[in-house]
């Protein structure tokens, strides 16, 4: 260490990641560049106070500096990050630093979606056979805040996103998960190419004897799968596998070199639809790979509940069902969770326009949705996109409030109302969880 480094934004991820510097007693200046922030707000997020630097970063200020580090909401060609760069000061991101503090072995689950899910079962079947476990990452919790308290024998379970993974160099997990890839934040990463280059990096410091879990129903993982070193290790909700992770009716087995090991029936479990049985695979395989008895791995996922937000049951009024997925933000996750549906269907959706098509998305409707609420700045965009393939049982509401109100009118007893925005909610709300927190609280005021 003894670097001066520069942290860049305020959010959960820099104030994380500035406190673990400052606890090392390093030389910190922490970043953001609003400068209508108050420096005095900002150092009272922090453990103990640094220098507070805000709005434009001239080029006297970033010649001080050898390392920046990067939180992931910042794009990595933003300008001063260009000029940062090019000034030739390392960058790393709060995972970075994070994994070179600490200590013990890591697993890496990435994906389009899925991650919270797979990640948080993963944390507890680790939980329940490793005495020293952390559950970090794009999950909530800042790896940076528990970095210190890792020993040689921890295992540290880290969901990590294509923003993350931008910003990694040494980070080595053991073993590495990727659940899908579909198409996502091309906003920012501009091309499948590219998104798809940035998660499958995970691996790129595995040996040949570290796995990878890899989902067999994805073409591109498929694809991608050949071009890795590493062992892979493959799960599928829809194929029969020989060696893997597959259903064998309705259990899910773990297959290798002929002999298979029975690990739990799907109706045993707490999780709906066909997109959990495959977190539920992926956290098998993982676990598997961690040397955790099938007993703890079996117990573990038949206790398992959903985590909040991902197709939440909330409340049943007069008969009518409602679901909070509003970590549903994107086409993908919506889909899984329109097709776990099992009763006619009123779909509350849109959002923040992530440069993605919606066409896949309104397909997947299938007969199951009878009328879409739409809401946020996209919602003119699906309207068009719906009515192009035929779909027109749409209204629009002005806000989260009114879309439920308007969604219990279109409902009658034995339907359900899903919020799924198929979006980010960056357009009206902080994150998808005060999105979904409202939701609940709108339903339940009905």
């Amino acid at each position: 260490m003894g670097k001066r480094y520069l942290v860049a934004g305020t959010g959960k991820s820099g104030i994380g990641a500035a406190n673990l510097l400052l606890k090392k007693n390093e030389d910190v200046t922490l970043y953001d560049g609003n400068d209508k922030l108050i420096k005095e707000d900002v150092i009272a997020k922090l453990d103990k106070p640094c220098d507070i630097l805000l709005g434009e970063l001239k080029d006297d200020d970033i010649n001080k500096f050898d390392i920046m580090i990067l939180s992931p909401g910042i794009a990595i060609d933003a300008p001063f990050v260009n000029k940062v760069r090019d000034a030739g000061i390392t960058i790393w991101g709060e995972v970075e630093l994070a994994y070179r503090l600490s200590k013990g072995r890591v697993i890496g689950i990435t994906g389009t979606n899925g991650k919270t899910t797979t990640t948080a079962l993963t944390g507890e079947i680790m939980k329940n056979y490793y005495e020293s476990v952390f559950v970090v990452g794009n999950i909530g919790i800042p790896y940076t805040s528990v970095a210190l308290d890792t020993k040689d024998e921890t295992v540290t379970v880290a969901e990590i996103s294509s923003f993350q993974l931008e910003t990694t160099d040494e980070f080595h997990p053991v073993v590495t998960a990727v659940l899908n890839i579909t198409p996502d934040h091309l906003n920012r990463h501009y091309t499948m190419e590219n998104y798809t280059n940035v998660k499958m990096s995970i691996t790129k410091r595995q040996n040949e004897n570290e796995p990878c879990v890899l989902n067999y129903e994805d073409e591109i993982l498929r694809k991608e799968a050949l071009k890795l070193n590493n062992k892979v290790i493959f799960f599928s909700s829809h194929s029969e596998l020989r060696d893997g992770v597959c259903l064998d009716g309705d259990c899910i087995v773990y297959r290798e070199d002929g002999n298979e090991v029975r690990i739990c029936k799907t109706d045993e479990m707490k999780l709906v639809g066909i997109h959990n049985v495959e977190n539920v695979m992926a956290a098998a395989a993982i676990a598997i790979c961690m040397n955790v008895p099938v007993e703890i791995i079996r117990n573990t996922i038949r206790d398992f509940k959903p985590v909040e937000h991902r197709i939440e049951y909330v409340t049943t009024k007069d008969g009518v069902i409602y679901y909070n997925d509003s970590k549903g933000t994107n086409t993908d996750a919506s889909t899984k969770a329109i097709e776990a549906m099992s009763k006619p269907t009123v779909l509350i959706a849109g959002g923040y326009d992530k440069g993605v098509e919606f066409d896949e998305w309104i397909d997947s409707f299938n007969g199951k949705i009878k009328k879409l609420v739409l809401l946020g700045k996209t919602k003119d965009k699906i309207a068009e996109t719906a009515k192009k393939h035929g779909f027109t049982d749409y209204v629009f509401a002005a806000d989260l409030e009114e879309a439920v109100k308007m969604s219990r009118d279109l409902t009658e007893s034995g339907d359900v109302v899903l919020l799924s925005p198929a979006c980010a909610s960056w357009d009206m709300f902080k994150s998808y969880e005060e999105r979904g927190i409202l939701f609940k609280e709108y339903v339940n005021n009905l």
